[in-house]
């Protein structure tokens, strides 16, 4: 890891809200640097659900058909994964987002005020979010970046701890392509894109076990987009 440390250290979490607050409140607009949105999406979220449909045939005693009692979505932007994805797999989904104008847009959802799906939504960033209900997903994507090593740490520790009897933590995030094997920051968000390495170290560290990981497959490689991987993970017996 020491290569690797310090990035994380540029992390300003108001330039990251600041950057956050002036991107439309759509799906669209929050992939908007992707071009082709519509194709994205469908190939993001089929990703998802084929990677939990196998995660939970590895955990004894959860149910691998019917809907999972409650998730959370953390990171949640204006809940095109809740809505696309989580909404599908579970009873009841709670959402946890930093930046007000996305979470206006959930709480005025059909997700929210009509089917009752999306119920507690936190506008918090996730490095003050405590976990006060069991979970028997939480799912983070996309937003790690915006916290530093430590930070990163202790919400996994608090989400281990809120993880019921067979409950799974799933973490997807782009990782780091440095020719040194190192974290890369991203000025124009105040983000930091980890390594795998980094990741892993992060999991253990935090007194995670790391039962599944695999790439999100499926993406055009002409868009030479950052590669993507999926981990599932769970307390230490």
């Amino acid at each position: 890891m020491a290569a690797n440390e310090g990035v994380d250290a540029q992390i300003n979490t108001a330039a990251s809200i600041e950057y956050w607050n002036n991107v439309p409140a759509t799906a669209n607009g929050m992939l908007a640097m992707l071009g082709a949105y519509p194709w994205y999406t469908r190939i993001d979220l089929r990703g998802s659900r084929s990677f939990l449909a196998r995660v939970r045939r590895l955990i004894p005693g959860c149910t691998t058909e019917g809907r999972l009692a409650r998730a959370v979505d953390c990171g949640a932007g204006v809940g095109r994964v809740t809505e696309g994805f989580l909404g599908l797999v579970s009873e009841a989904v709670d959402a946890v987002e930093p930046v007000a104008k996305f979470t206006q847009v959930l709480q005025a959802s059909a997700l929210k005020r009509e089917q009752k799906i999306i119920q507690d939504v936190y506008t918090m960033g996730l490095e003050d979010w405590q976990p006060d209900k069991a979970y028997d997903l939480v799912w983070i994507q996309f937003c790690l970046g915006h916290l530093k090593d430590q930070q990163l740490c202790e919400l996994l520790q608090r989400c281990r701890a809120a993880l019921t009897a067979t409950g799974v933590i799933v973490v997807k995030e782009n990782l780091s392509t440095h020719p040194q094997g190192q974290d890369m920051y991203d000025e124009l968000d105040s983000s930091v894109t980890r390594t795998d390495d980094k990741f892993r170290a992060l999991f253990d560290q935090a007194g995670l076990r790391l039962i599944a990981s695999e790439l999100q497959l499926g993406f055009p490689k002409t868009f030479k987009l950052l590669p993507v991987r999926f981990y599932a993970l769970r307390k230490i017996n």
